[in-house]
């Protein structure tokens, strides 16, 4: 019950999103089919999938509530989308590596949640050494999320040969919160700037918009339907 209460204070305070009316109301969907959301793997098998809130290797040090499964989900024209860019790597030898497509809403929830928990050194030193922990929600970690909404995918780019794949260097890993993972942040080396903008590059040739702090977040513009989230879990 308590925190059935906490998500829905989340809720109501929660910023319009654009396009929409009000906060977005929560689908009773169930599941990723009842969603309208595809696996993205079912439409472009080759591309790596690696959520990273299902295990530890995140900013919270912990698997984070709803995520059960290494799945990426994401509405089907979004995941359509992002078959699209990755065929349209293939031929320099790149491709994508996701690292968190649908997000359920009691996940985002958890987030905030962990904002107001005290500080860990270790996990700020590898994570958001610059930052402090209270300030990570002007601009990182929101109250509404458009991953939860299925629009939004977070991923870098690899570059594959015989022997695998390896992600290409960006300056900064995943989830580094912090003004030097800005797309074009200055002092960015031009090795680093150009690999993110070539994963920039590519994502908007097929409709899918970066957000400037985070060089690995695109969202599908406009989005299929941003007035719904969605709690189902992840499985």
């Amino acid at each position: 019950m308590a925190a059935a209460v906490a998500l829905a204070a989340i809720l109501a305070l929660a910023t319009p999103v654009a396009g929409a009316a009000e906060p977005p109301r929560i689908s009773p969907a169930g599941d990723a089919a009842a969603a309208g959301m595809v696996e993205v793997p079912s439409l472009a098998p080759d591309i790596q999938v690696e959520m990273r809130y299902a295990g530890s290797d995140n900013f919270t040090g912990a698997p984070v509530p709803g995520y059960e499964a290494n799945r990426c989900y994401l509405l089907e024209p979004v995941a359509r989308a992002l078959a699209r860019v990755q065929a349209s790597l293939r031929a320099e030898g790149l491709g994508l590596r996701v690292y968190d497509c649908y997000r359920p809403v009691h996940s985002v929830a958890s987030f905030m949640h962990w904002v107001g928990e005290a500080d860990d050194p270790a996990l700020k030193a590898r994570w958001y050494p610059n930052v402090d922990k209270a300030r990570l929600t002007d601009g990182y970690i929101g109250e509404v999320s458009g991953h939860s909404r299925g629009a939004t995918v977070d991923l870098t780019l690899v570059r594959c040969d015989g022997g695998g794949c390896e992600p290409l260097d960006m300056g900064t890993p995943y989830d580094f919160f912090d003004p030097s993972a800005h797309t074009d942040a200055p002092g960015t080396t031009p090795v680093h700037l150009a690999n993110r903008h070539r994963l920039r590059d590519a994502m908007a040739a097929q409709g899918l918009a970066g957000y400037s702090m985070e060089w690995w977040h695109f969202t599908l513009r406009p989005e299929p339907d941003p007035g719904t989230a969605y709690d189902f879990p992840v499985r």
